[in-house]
């Protein structure tokens, strides 16, 4: 048996929650889930404005703070925290901490070869729309294929402390543990699909712990301690879902339901890189305080297709608000959006979308009492959208005046003009597995 902990959730996830996994309780791995699609367009500008950069900069110093500890405890690190600089990750790391050995999975960035690609007749359409990829490929930020489970293993196989990858799945930092000590095998599909799912569970972090629970919420425990979750795996491929006893939180088959059901398509067919899922097989028991145990679990094979995640430039955009307070607030509110609007139709201004809402209009007395019609006050929150980014920034010039010009008693305005931000869209393709080659590094 071995016990697998996820710290993170995504990047930007509680700091503590992978020193508290390491101090509170045996585990054999540790594994740190930092990407989401956007965040590798943002990690691309980031390498292209330095090559140095381009991964989760919070992983370097964690690997630091825990270095001796896991060191110690022979407590293996799996994160796809590389980004789109993997190798760059980690010689950060191995600055942070000098006496570990770290391993590196290159391959899953075709940023670069996405021209390549589109020369051996890969129209690269996105799986929603139809649309070939030549269609915003002056706009495109970052591409990269999800890798599986197995490169993972491999640079676990090293004796690597430490392994770095970029676009992994995030159920593949999970189950390479796995395949690397149980010696799984890649058509193993039944074992693949369990580990697949443990991976799945754990992927969020809290959020089956107790975190974001709709289930008896008030009554979780110690939530300012909650626990991270532990998946106690077994060569068969059933495992069980718990934390470190000490922590907070809670750990029930509601949790994991309701973890089960997150970012899930057609429950039958759950396509990774290294298999496809049935989660209608799954079987959950809560076995114990904090202990559900998983099992049945059935799975099919791999795709002979990758998935590619593209993000690319989609115009701009900028929200604004204004306060007003009472008497008539929603009067002046409505006013006030009534002026912005001729305003910049008198300027010849035009954009792809302009929304407004209107904050506290439905503001109650009570459970059961009606909308107040005239609340104590509203927020006035007008967003706008379009590729013209010189429009945009006219548009955020054009609220702020209405402190003196516009509907009395205005306030909230203490940031001055809103911002103008690039809008990052996402474009999901698929490629020929074969294109793939993935290679694990050794770095020193």
């Amino acid at each position: 048996m071995i016990r697998i902990a996820n710290g993170q959730g995504f990047w930007g996830d509680w700091l503590e929650a992978p020193v508290r996994l390491v101090d509170q309780g045996p585990i054999d791995f540790l594994v740190l889930d930092y990407l989401a699609e956007v965040t590798m367009s943002i990690l691309q500008k980031q390498k292209q404005e330095d090559p140095n950069l381009g991964y989760a900069r919070d992983f370097p110093p964690l690997v630091g703070r825990l270095a001796t500890r896991l060191k110690s405890r022979n407590i293996k690190v799996v994160a796809n925290a590389g980004g789109v600089n993997p190798a760059a990750c980690a010689k950060a790391v191995l600055k942070a901490a000098p006496g570990l050995k770290v391993a590196v999975v290159h391959g899953d960035d075709v940023f670069s070869r996405l021209d390549e690609l589109a020369s051996k007749g890969y129209e690269m359409r996105d799986m929603d729309t139809g649309e070939p990829i030549s269609s915003i490929r002056p706009g495109i930020l970052a591409a990269n294929a999800y890798i599986g489970a197995f490169p993972l293993a491999e640079a676990l196989d090293t004796g690597a402390d430490v392994v770095i990858a970029g676009r992994s799945t995030d159920t593949a930092l999970t189950l390479a543990p796995m395949v690397h000590r149980f010696g799984w095998k890649p058509d193993g599909w039944d074992k693949l699909a369990a580990g697949t799912i443990a991976g799945h569970i754990i992927e969020c972090g809290a959020q089956c712990t107790g975190g974001n629970c709709q289930v008896d919420w008030q009554s979780i425990p110690n939530m300012e301690d909650i626990g991270y979750p532990i998946i106690e795996a077994k060569p068969d491929a059933t495992f069980t879902v718990t934390k470190h006893e000490s922590a907070g939180g809670r750990v029930h088959s509601d949790t994991v339901k309701e973890q089960l059901l997150y970012e899930l398509g057609d429950p039958a067919r759950y396509i990774t890189p290294d298999c496809v899922a049935d989660f209608t097989s799954i079987q959950l028991a809560d076995t114990g305080p904090n202990r559900v145990r998983v099992s049945g679990i059935r799975g099919g094979p791999r795709p002979p297709t990758l998935k590619l995640s593209i993000s690319y430039a989609n115009g701009w955009k900028s929200i604004g608000t204004l306060v007003y307070s009472w008497p008539q607030a929603l009067a002046k509110a409505q006013a006030a959006d009534r002026i912005v609007r001729a305003r910049l139709k008198s300027l010849g201004l035009s954009f792809e979308e302009i929304h407004t809402e209107y904050f506290g209009a439905n503001a109650c007395a009570g459970p059961a009492a009606p909308p107040n019609p005239d609340p104590p006050e509203i927020q006035l929150r007008i967003g706008v959208r379009g590729q013209d980014r010189k429009a945009i920034d006219r548009f955020t010039r054009e609220l702020i005046p209405l402190v003196l010009n516009g509907p009395p008693g205005a306030t909230g305005f203490g940031e001055g003009r809103p911002a103008v931000r690039e809008i990052v869209a996402y474009w999901s393709a698929l490629i020929p597995r074969e294109e793939i080659q993935t290679r694990v590094e050794v770095i020193s």
